[in-house]
């Protein structure tokens, strides 16, 4: 049997990898905890469930949807884009529903990247925006994000034979995996960077919502010309736990949504509408919602660095996102850290290099784990035992 070359090019995706050693592992009797996925933990609120329930009752949404999706979640979506960054978008032109914005993440290269054509990809990186270019035809060039940089790429440093090929850039914050949040005056330059250039910008903006510190973070649609070549995706995911239910949007250019929705409407049948009416009254929701898990996910990025720091690892308390990226002790690379934890303690968490070569020397917490097992973990974290330097004490 013979299948296409564009899947031999492609490596297992990350977490199916995790996913399949933390099975092996129970199988074999050994009780594992995960800080690996940032699938949030905490339900869907009740009120969202009960609209869920209630619009599966209508036979009305018992039929295909339409790959637009619902008017009034299309002015939904707008409505808090407007509330939230002040950013005004057209509900005809300018929004378009997702099954999930992993979806459409991976599907607009096939709009906007031919064979041969590149992609400015960071590194490190959520793995789909490669993945999705690499099943394009094309090639992603990938922008180091370095401490030193606070995790920023450095457009200034991209070969000028590089941007002649590039098509698309790739940007990502509040960032995964390294917790990074970016300010209006970088996207301004982005968006200059790319105008210059003639490119468009795809930014991933799911976890601007769970945020501890200073100002809420931005939309990269606030910056002035960004509807010239930009798209934002986002998600209900990580802001209202509603990862299951496969709901996100991407907003942005019209020209750009309306080759993405041509490019749908020939894949899929659109997102069941039961769950589009979920996610109107999810968006509708007052802030007090979302507010209650930001102050969980807060206790439990505090605690998380606590022992961090106390086993020796160095690590800054992200402002936002649902992920700590911590410096593994030195003498260890990214995996074999992580092969460590699981080996001495039964913990799992994902090396940095699973983003990319430049997340070497990093590995990812998710802040996404339940209180009781949280706990677990956190006391097994504290008796891992520095085997590159046994003799090495613990610091507060």
């Amino acid at each position: 049997m013979k299948f296409s070359k564009r899947l031999s090019s492609l490596p297992p995706y990350l977490f199916v990898e995790i996913n399949r050693k933390i099975a092996q592992k129970r199988a074999a009797g050994e009780e594992v905890i995960s800080f690996a996925i940032g699938d949030p933990d905490m339900p869907t609120p009740s009120h969202i469930i009960q609209s869920l329930q209630e619009a599966a009752a209508e036979p009305v949404n018992h039929r295909y949807p339409e790959t637009a999706g619902l008017e009034e979640l299309r002015s939904a979506i707008s409505a808090w884009y407007l509330r939230r960054f002040n950013v005004e978008l057209d509900r005809e032109n300018e929004v378009l529903p997702l099954i999930g914005s992993k979806e459409g993440i991976g599907h607009i290269a096939f709009c906007l990247i031919d064979p041969g054509d590149i992609a400015l990809v960071p590194d490190p990186a959520y793995p789909v925006y490669a993945i999705g270019t690499t099943l394009a035809g094309g090639e992603p060039y990938y922008m180091p994000l370095n401490e030193e940089n606070g995790f920023l790429p450095d457009f200034d440093r991209i070969p000028a034979e590089v941007i002649k090929q590039a098509r698309v850039l790739w940007l990502n914050y509040p960032n995964n995996p390294t917790g990074a949040v970016a300010g209006l005056d970088f996207f301004e330059r982005a968006v200059d960077f790319a105008r210059r250039n003639d490119l468009v910008v795809c930014h991933d903006n799911p976890y601007s919502e769970i945020h501890f510190e200073g100002k809420p973070p931005a939309s990269l649609l606030q910056v002035r010309g960004a509807m010239e070549t930009s798209i934002e995706f986002h998600s209900l995911s990580k802001s209202y736990n509603m990862t299951g239910w496969r709901i996100g949007m991407a907003v942005g250019n019209r020209e750009i949504i309306k080759n993405l929705t041509t490019l749908k409407s020939n894949l899929d049948s659109g997102i069941p509408q039961a769950i589009q009416q979920a996610a109107v009254t999810a968006l509708e929701s007052p802030p007090e919602v979302v507010g209650r898990f930001i102050d969980v996910y807060r206790k439990r990025r505090d605690l998380i660095c606590e022992v961090l720091e106390d086993i020796g690892l160095e690590v800054k308390p992200p402002a936002a996102g649902l992920y700590i990226w911590a410096k593994v002790p030195q003498g260890y690379c990214s995996a074999e850290f992580a092969a460590s934890l699981l080996d001495q303690c039964g913990v799992v968490v994902t090396p940095g290099t699973g983003y990319g070569q430049s997340g070497e020397g990093f590995v990812r917490f998710s802040l996404t784990v339940h209180d009781a097992v949280l706990v677990k973990g956190l006391s097994r974290l504290g008796n891992w035992k520095n085997d590159k330097n046994p003799f090495k004490a613990k610091t507060k």
